[in-house]
């Protein structure tokens, strides 16, 4: 092959790469975490009534959260805030899902390891 091939060809694939690397990084920001699970903070620290919100919130999004990086980074967001929870706020944090009929992929403890999310 001659070197006038070999530039375009190894710009196509330096290209390729390029663009499967991009598609890959998480998209899912804490920002955006903290946001949509705002509306579930008071009952998360307080008990008492679920805002109908917390449930729109979390559902949206885990919607949003497509792809593993995006689900290891929504699981490093709230690995952030669970360090600092009591047992109690743990536990109503965990029961979200339930309560809001949605399926979180992962238990919510300040020592979970957000790799293994899938």
């Amino acid at each position: 092959m001659t070197n006038s091939k070999l530039v375009p060809l190894s710009l196509l694939l330096v290209c390729t790469v390029l663009v499967a690397a991009l598609q890959t990084k998480a998209l899912l920001s804490c920002d955006t975490v903290y946001s949509s699970l705002q509306p579930c903070i008071g009952y998360v620290l307080g008990g008492g009534t679920l805002p109908p919100d917390c449930c729109g919130g979390l559902k949206s999004l885990l919607t949003v959260a497509k792809t593993t990086l995006d689900r290891q980074s929504f699981c490093s967001c709230v690995k952030g805030v669970a360090s600092s929870a009591t047992p109690e706020e743990l536990a109503r944090a965990n029961g979200l899902a339930g309560r809001c009929h949605a399926r979180v992929l992962f238990k919510i403890r300040p020592d979970m390891d957000c790799s293994k999310v899938k």
